[in-house]
């Protein structure tokens, strides 16, 4: 028996030792991996790609039994590996328009948990200072379901460097705030940005209260805070209540369940990870008939289903588009390259600006 014992303890020491060497080896190997997402401005956690791993290694372990125990090990050796890539993010800078609390910041803190947040006066400072090199990427509001596209970013995107590595989705809940102490019949007035006080039309007035617009809700709320005044709320997030003070007196209060706001990652270089999927095309068509026909009836061509289409106004050029489309698949593909010839012989100007993964939720 004790021989049996003093193997089987022989074999842990030899596999531990082996474990260890490999273990330093993939932490090595997630550095580079962190460097490169840096670089393309990638979250660290993707959810694909770990089903991936674990589902293959699994099938490497015959044992049923053992094969829970392994899953169960994969999972905890990958959280190990986030943790040392957040570790790593801690330098990372982000850029994001507005202030402490507003729904970009909340973003920004989502998609780069441990990035430093760069608060920046606007949607053009905040994508110059990526331009600058002065933060690794920005964090800028693409669309909302309720308002429509941020044309202010779509513009910037399509005249200026960066790409799109990923387009995440925030789901936005407005929320009546107040001091401490202060209930819903106490608030007659309420401040907030004027798309949110948009949102919450129905319940303001309701309600019967006055309405005052703030640049923004973060910065409505920091009023609320600083009033200290019982008949005087802001409408705003759950995160920004908590950063000045404030108590949630009402929740959900907006007129729409269905609120969503999408950010866009933008960084200097593009990526192409497996994992993402879809593609954002960006361009003007010859003014002769039936160019933008021509245009799209060749993505439908090559097999891309667009699943976004819209048009801007050129700032330079009066009565003139260029136009916005979001595709299933990714260009860097023989068919892709294809169908980029094809559409260069309609398009005056054509951009691929990036890349990201669909439906991706924060």
């Amino acid at each position: 028996m004790s021989n049996k014992l003093e193997e089987a303890r022989r074999i842990i020491n030899e596999v531990d030792a082996q474990m260890a060497m490999l273990f330093v080896q993939r932490m090595r190997a997630a550095e580079s991996v962190y460097a490169y997402k840096k670089e393309f401005g990638l979250p660290i956690l993707d959810f694909k790609r770990e089903a991936d791993v674990i589902e293959r290694s699994a099938a490497l372990v015959e044992d049923a039994v053992l094969k829970e125990y392994y899953i169960d090990y994969q999972k905890h050796l990958m959280a190990l590996s986030r943790a040392y890539q957040y570790r790593m993010q801690s330098g990372l800078k982000v850029a994001y328009s507005g202030v402490e609390g507003a729904f970009a910041h909340i973003a920004a803190g989502r998609i780069f948990p441990e990035g430093n947040r760069v608060s920046c006066g606007d949607f053009k400072a905040a994508y110059d200072s990526v331009v600058k090199g002065e933060s690794d990427v920005a964090v800028l509001p693409i669309e909302n379901s309720y308002a429509g596209e941020v044309g202010q970013t779509v513009d910037l995107i399509f005249s200026g460097s960066l790409f799109i590595n990923g387009i995440y989705e925030l789901e936005i809940h407005q929320n009546l705030l107040g001091i401490p102490g202060a209930t819903v019949e106490e608030i007659k007035r309420v401040t907030s940005h004027p798309q949110a006080l948009s949102q919450c039309h129905d319940y303001i007035e309701m309600r019967g209260l006055e309405t005052e617009e703030a640049t923004n809700t973060a910065l409505a709320a920091k009023a609320v805070a600083e009033a200290g005044d019982k008949s005087f709320g802001a409408i705003a997030s759950v995160e920004t209540a908590e950063l000045y003070g404030l108590k949630v007196i009402e929740a959900n209060i907006n007129k729409s369940g269905e609120n969503t706001t999408r950010f866009a990652v933008l960084s200097k270089v593009k990526a192409l990870s497996p994992t993402l999927t879809s593609t954002v095309l960006m361009f003007t068509v010859k003014h002769e008939a039936g160019s933008l026909a021509n245009a799209i009836a060749i993505i439908g061509k090559y097999g891309y289903n667009m699943t976004a289409l819209r048009s801007r106004p050129m700032k330079k050029h009066s009565w003139q588009y260029y136009f916005y489309v979001e595709v299933d698949g990714t260009t860097n593909t023989e068919n892709g390259k294809q169908m980029l010839a094809e559409l260069n012989g309609v398009c005056d100007r054509l951009k691929v600006a990036g890349t990201f993964a669909p439906h991706t939720e924060i």
